[in-house]
């Protein structure tokens, strides 16, 4: 049994706690969930066990901002992230996993950094109006990334996060686009084989953990003040994005 081993259990309860953080509104931890629980266990069995657990908080995620969402936004990024997907899918054998996240790292943290630097001090800055195609784009990067280590986050937030919408809306696109990304990958999870008797038994026994975190951080974002939202936002890009170079480098 794949949860046995303390250690073991002790990393993928801390992997579920980070993406049902980002589930309920705090996008960009997620990415940090599968290099948490690849530290005890083989990537590919860590994103195998995450993909249904994500997909569970998904439903509850969706539910809770069925209200307040983008539709012009993920009409945009939903094409080009079913490309970003199959792409990851067709060459995931190929794919240098820890250079792609040190390059994912390095981008989230310069963007994070920057955006803390143009916003310093409570300034305003006004609100980004690049046309969809660029989100088309973005959706690309955030459907490949997402396939490979379930890391769509960062490239999500640098097309959305400069287009300043209201905290609740962010969150509810957020959680609709990523609802039908994951449920995309799924046939590919599926012939690649990485669902076993194990991964499934895993993931069912840490799913009641996965609601409850998504669940909480719904309630803190709902409380949370819409002005400082953002600002938590790129300081959590400038950590994960740290914390993905370390990872490449390790």
């Amino acid at each position: 049994m794949l949860l046995a081993d303390p250690v073991t259990l002790i990393a993928c309860i801390i992997a579920v706690i980070l993406v049902g953080m980002a589930k309920g509104g705090f996008s960009g931890l997620g990415a940090l969930g599968t290099p948490v629980a690849a530290l005890v266990l083989p990537p590919s069995t860590a994103a195998a066990i995450l993909l249904p657990i994500l997909i569970v908080q998904d439903a509850v995620s969706v539910w809770s901002f069925r209200h307040a969402w983008d539709k012009w936004i993920v009409a945009w990024m939903l094409p080009g992230a079913v490309v970003g997907v199959g792409l990851g899918w067709a060459i995931a054998a190929s794919i240098d996993e820890m250079a792609l996240m040190g390059v994912l790292g390095g981008i989230t943290l310069a963007f994070g950094s920057y955006r803390l630097w143009l916003e310093r001090g409570s300034r305003v800055v006004a609100a980004s109006t690049s046309p969809g195609w660029v989100g088309t784009l973005f959706g690309a990067l955030t459907g490949f990334t997402s396939q490979v280590a379930h890391a769509g986050g960062p490239p999500f937030q640098m097309w959305v996060t400069p287009r300043r919408l209201p905290h609740l809306t962010y969150a509810g696109t957020n959680s609709i686009l990523f609802a039908a990304i994951n449920l995309i990958k799924v046939p590919s999870y599926v012939m690649l084989g990485a669902f076993t008797h194990d991964v499934v038994v895993a993931a069912a026994l840490l799913v009641p953990l996965a609601i409850a975190a998504t669940l909480l951080s719904v309630r803190l974002l709902r409380v949370l003040k819409p002005e400082r939202f953002y600002t938590i936002i790129y300081v959590l890009m400038v950590v994960l994005g740290a914390k993905l170079i370390a990872d490449a480098i390790g």
